[in-house]
């Protein structure tokens, strides 16, 4: 089975939450990708922290979770899935970020599970499959 990590899966990562990284532990690496949206609400994250060591730590565990796990690319498809996802989403009347539409259409396309804590939004999307790893 393939799993996409949406952003509250690499924060947990990040932050070594025992329960995502024993779960992480029980998949191959192949099996796990992220993406780039995801990389880019971490990215911003960071950006508006002030310098402070604990931005330098977490700049740090974000280098090795892009150095260690592969991205799922923006393709066509991607695009295709985003815009049927929101269009579905806006018939029903219910309203979800632009980036947790983008993330879950990565995983729609590539048929892996979701791996988050964002249950509420994620649930509303149709096709999708979520997991969260950080529960207990």
């Amino acid at each position: 089975m393939k799993y996409v990590l949406d952003t509250n899966a690499v924060s947990a990562l990040m932050k070594g939450d025992p329960r995502f990284v024993a779960r992480l532990r029980q998949v191959s690496k192949e099996d796990v990708a992220v993406p780039y949206p995801v990389l880019a609400e971490i990215a911003y994250g960071i950006a508006r922290l002030p310098r402070s060591r604990r931005r330098e730590l977490l700049r740090e565990r974000f280098d090795l979770v892009r150095a260690e796990l592969p991205r799922v690319p923006w393709s066509d498809d991607v695009s295709e899935a985003f815009g049927t996802l929101k269009a579905q989403l806006e018939r029903r009347g219910e309203r979800v970020e632009d980036f947790d539409v983008a993330v879950a259409a990565h995983a729609v396309t590539t048929d892996a599970v979701l791996v988050t804590a964002n249950l509420g939004h994620m649930r509303r999307m149709p096709g999708l499959r979520i997991e969260d790893w950080a529960s207990g």
